[in-house]
């Protein structure tokens, strides 16, 4: 009976022993031990990390990790129970408080995971009788909550407001409500949204907009409010979404807003109603993490300080990258076997970087997806570009040679 079921992923039990033959396991590496932001332990050595999200270092943060220990030797390990029942404790409550002022917004929900954030947000906001217009490389967690919601589901070219203004005068008037879904900083190439054309496009069509800034909160802004703020247009953006586990460096997630009646979604959004909630630990952490964020503008500026330093190391080595300097370093391989020895000999360095494959990746091509963050020293961003470039040798991968500008 269990084989039977489980027949399906045949094809894709075949792709994973073809990834295995090119030595580990890229998708079920293990860090034994994690020794700060920027090193942990795989295999038993140590290993230089830029794979996380961990945009400002901050999962390592004396501050967070006080803050998370005091909570649970005070609070206990678990709520063990879900928001609307014994899940709320004053941590939550007054997390809440912090992050609707920090965005200048009148409301808050906070969820378990950033994934359920999305999932929550657009599967209540969007009924069958409603429209969702998706960017066409929106996160899969977008994709999952536009199911669950029942709504009809328009996908748009990514990041083209022109696209997005055909769609929305073809389905003209509608009973229903538009909702268009679009995130600040996309994960797989680093590049972000025309937010102030996209922000036209909506208000001329009479529809909502919600941003996911899982990828741009701590990152863009004067603030670190994330895209909206950078382009100008947090008040023409109806919803915010984000999560936790990137900038803030614990797990969880959110939404921002300033709709009236918000509040009446805690008792109609199934992924927040029936999940246990946040344990004590990560709320007082993610606390802690969203302080130091308010009062420190200097991580920022080291964290783009890095981004392009790394980028641009790369960019000279003539590796293809991103479209736009950015945190998220995207370098493009030629095909799936070179992705993988690439990525191998990477870590055989003591570089880890993420492995991202097709249908993955935006254009179908393969991807060695780096992370920076403000916590690198510049010592490493020059260890990991000198790595990437004797890889790229050893394997007689083809580079593009680097413009004058850039050399």
């Amino acid at each position: 009976m269990s084989a039977s079921v489980l027949a399906k992923f045949a094809g894709l039990a075949e792709q994973r022993r073809v990834l295995l033959g090119g030595g580990r396991d890229p998708f079920g590496v293990v860090f034994e031990h994690a020794l700060s932001a920027t090193e942990a332990v795989v295999d038993g050595r140590k290993v230089t990390l830029f794979g996380s999200n961990n945009y400002l270092g901050l999962n390592h943060d004396p501050e967070c990790l006080r803050a998370a220990a005091e909570a649970a030797r005070s609070e206990g390990t678990g709520t063990t129970g879900s928001r609307i029942a014994n899940g709320t404790y004053g941590l939550h409550a007054e997390l809440e408080a912090e992050l609707a002022a920090f965005f200048g917004r009148r409301s808050c929900m906070v969820f378990t995971t950033g994934y359920q954030a999305n999932l929550g947000m657009l599967s209540v906001l969007a009924g069958k009788d409603d429209v969702l217009l998706l960017d066409a490389d929106s996160h899969a967690s977008i994709y999952d909550a536009s199911r669950l919601s029942q709504a009809q589901v328009i996908r748009f070219r990514h990041n083209d407001p022109d696209d997005l203004d055909r769609r929305l005068r073809r389905i003209g008037e509608i009973p229903g409500s538009k909702l268009v879904v679009v995130e600040g900083i996309y994960s797989m190439l680093g590049d972000a949204a025309p937010l102030a054309e996209f922000v036209e496009v909506k208000r001329r069509a009479g529809a909502a907009l919600l941003v996911d800034e899982a990828h741009s909160f701590g990152v863009l802004g004067e603030h670190g409010r994330g895209l909206a703020e950078a382009a100008g247009v947090e008040a023409d953006v109806e919803f915010v979404v984000g999560t936790f586990s990137k900038s803030l460096g614990s797990i969880g997630g959110y939404c921002v807003s300033d709709a009236e009646g918000f509040d009446i979604l805690r008792v109609a959004c199934r992924p927040y109603m029936f999940t246990a909630s946040a344990p004590p630990s990560v709320i007082a952490s993610t606390r802690a993490a969203l302080a130091r964020i308010a009062r420190d503008p200097g991580l920022r500026q080291r964290l783009w300080e890095n981004a392009r330093r790394f980028y641009g190391g790369l960019e000279n080595t003539g590796f293809r990258l991103g479209p736009r300097v950015s945190p998220i370093v995207a370098a493009r391989m030629p095909d799936v076997p070179t992705a993988v020895a690439f990525w191998n000999a990477l870590l055989d360095r003591g570089i880890y970087v993420n492995l991202t494959l097709p249908p993955a990746t935006p254009d179908g091509q393969p991807l060695l997806r780096c992370s920076v963050t403000a916590s690198h020293e510049v010592a490493q961003i020059d260890a990991a570009v000198a790595g990437f470039a004797a890889v790229a040798a050893a394997l007689r991968l083809s580079l593009a040679a680097p413009s004058p500008a850039a050399g």
